[in-house]
């Protein structure tokens, strides 16, 4: 794998790539490729939310299942698709609920969401790797322990972050965050089979924003292209 993820991370997350478990990740990833398994996103690209958004930046977390299995759509950002791809259900139905929520229309054509990233909103998946057409084949092989430790490190020696918790799976993290020091926003998966029971209507976008401003820092510009 050629690995790309910035320093910053790469200073707070250094014990761990030596552990047992990151090593059977290492380990177990080799031997699907040498089984003629294709794995999403490419090696050069599983680590891109760490890569896109440094540590010292973050300001907004939101924690997706694991990458799309669909051939091109996976570029290591949570709901995000590489440009040229055609928006998934569930990233689709977050732009109507942006829409709705700060009046932003976004393209129908265009997934991108690296500029949320580059302005510190780390779109992180529990799984960062994923078998080709075979949705959750890879969380269970140590993927939950790393990004677990991330969403607690983040917890411990950071302030002030927005969580967007969407669906019960994202919402079981919450164990993982001190609502003491963190923002914690909770509602359903922007799935079309959960949206419209308490996504569609939850303003996340504008909350967060509000939130952002009220602690002096800078608003996310959710626009994707000016």
């Amino acid at each position: 794998m050629d690995v790309k993820i910035h320093p910053t991370w790469k200073a707070v997350l250094k014990d761990q790539f030596n552990k047992t478990y990151f090593q059977q990740i290492v380990t177990f990833l080799k031997t699907e490729k040498a089984q003629g398994k294709v794995i999403y996103p490419p090696g050069a690209l599983i680590f891109n939310a760490f890569n896109t958004t440094p540590y010292d930046k973050i300001s907004v977390v939101i924690i997706g299942q694991d990458p799309y299995h669909g051939p091109g759509q996976a570029h290591g950002l949570s709901f995000s698709v590489p440009t040229g791809i055609k928006p998934p259900p569930s990233l689709m139905n977050i732009f109507k609920e942006l829409e709705k929520d700060i009046g932003i229309k976004m393209p129908e054509k265009y997934g991108n969401l690296t500029k949320w990233a580059e302005q510190g909103v780390l779109l992180l998946n529990a799984a960062l790797t994923v078998r080709a057409g075979e949705p959750f084949s890879h969380a269970k092989y140590g993927w939950t322990e790393f990004t677990d430790t991330v969403i607690t490190r983040l917890s411990e020696k950071k302030e002030g972050i927005v969580f967007l918790l969407w669906g019960k799976f994202a919402q079981e993290k919450q164990a993982l965050i001190d609502e003491t020091k963190h923002v914690v926003l909770k509602a359903a998966h922007p799935s079309p089979f959960s949206a419209d029971k308490g996504f569609f209507g939850c303003k996340h976008f504008s909350k967060t924003n509000d939130i952002l401003i009220k602690s002096g820092r800078n608003p996310i510009d959710w626009k994707l292209i000016s």
